[in-house]
């Protein structure tokens, strides 16, 4: 078996996989000194990474880092101001296993099919799936930060920072921004693949069509962003806290203490994570369809 492993791990693939393990574990590890990873956030974020860079190769790769460094850069950014309301959230800044597989999994199952269906459309939903996480990581963090407090998406209602389902006009930009710059990136990396293959500089080499993922990409993870906060503020659970801070509303399903938490809205499974799941499934398949269709 061990002959066999070896001699896998001597092809071009298992070379690549080989690769892919060693800078996410290198990645990984970095993140979890920083406590931007917990102890199985890192693993997953090892596991996601490899299976990205082994499956797709190194511009699919990429585009994770890029949304794993701008993502952690928007929690970290002005943390302190943002610590009261992030309270509400099912967890902390410190990204654990759940958190890293419900953004991470879609682009780490596209990138494997890439292996048995190399297709651009295949691209295309990956950075759809990666924008989608992308531009709600940013809208959650950006938007905490909004002068003014956020309004449910469903009704209007004012609500408090850091309810789910709560939208600023901050946060949509940073929505946008966040899908446009993996749209761009996507695009970019996308058109010039062959040159990068072949490591010569020709401008005949560019695929300039490829310059179509970023309304696509971008537009996908925008739309992911919408049916995430309709999810947020209509079946996601949501609990009444008895504990630190009576009566507020929150994802978490026990307080501090251990005490369950009542359930006031949503199914007890819709948790956080699985809407993020959802969304990212929903800017991969969206961009697929794009990308397809045109």
């Amino acid at each position: 078996m061990l002959t066999d492993l070896a001699a896998w791990l001597a092809t071009q693939a298992g070379l690549r996989f080989a690769v892919g393990a060693g800078l996410a574990a290198v990645i990984a590890a970095g993140a979890w000194a920083s406590r931007a990873l917990s102890a199985g956030g890192a693993l997953g974020a090892v596991l996601v990474g490899t299976l990205v860079f082994g499956g797709g190769g190194p511009i699919w790769a990429v585009l994770l880092i890029l949304f794993f460094l701008t993502s952690s850069a928007a929690s970290r950014w002005h943390a302190d101001l943002k610590a009261a309301p992030a309270a509400r959230f099912a967890k902390g800044s410190r990204r654990d296993l759940g958190q890293v597989l419900a953004n991470g999994a879609v682009p780490a199952v596209l990138a494997m099919l890439a292996l048995r269906f190399p297709e651009a459309a295949l691209f295309a939903a990956f950075a759809g799936a990666l924008a989608a996480a992308t531009a709600d990581t940013w809208a959650t963090e950006i938007g905490l930060l909004s002068d003014s407090p956020p309004a449910l998406i469903t009704t209007g209602e004012p609500v408090p920072r850091g309810t789910s389902g709560g939208v600023t006009v901050v946060g949509t930009l940073a929505a946008v921004a966040g899908a446009a710059l993996i749209g761009g990136v996507a695009a970019a990396l996308f058109g010039v693949r062959e040159l990068l293959e072949v490591g010569v500089v020709d401008v005949r080499l560019i695929d300039w069509s490829a310059l179509r993922l970023l309304p696509i990409v971008a537009a996908s993870g925008l739309a992911s962003t919408v049916v995430d906060s309709t999810l947020g503020a209509t079946l996601q659970a949501t609990y009444r806290a008895h504990g630190a801070s009576p009566g507020a509303v929150t994802e978490r399903a026990r307080d501090a203490d251990g005490r369950p938490n009542a359930l006031v809205r949503g199914w007890r499974w819709l948790n956080n994570d699985a809407v993020n799941l959802v969304a990212t499934g929903i800017g991969a398949a969206m961009a697929w369809l794009l990308y397809a269709g045109l």
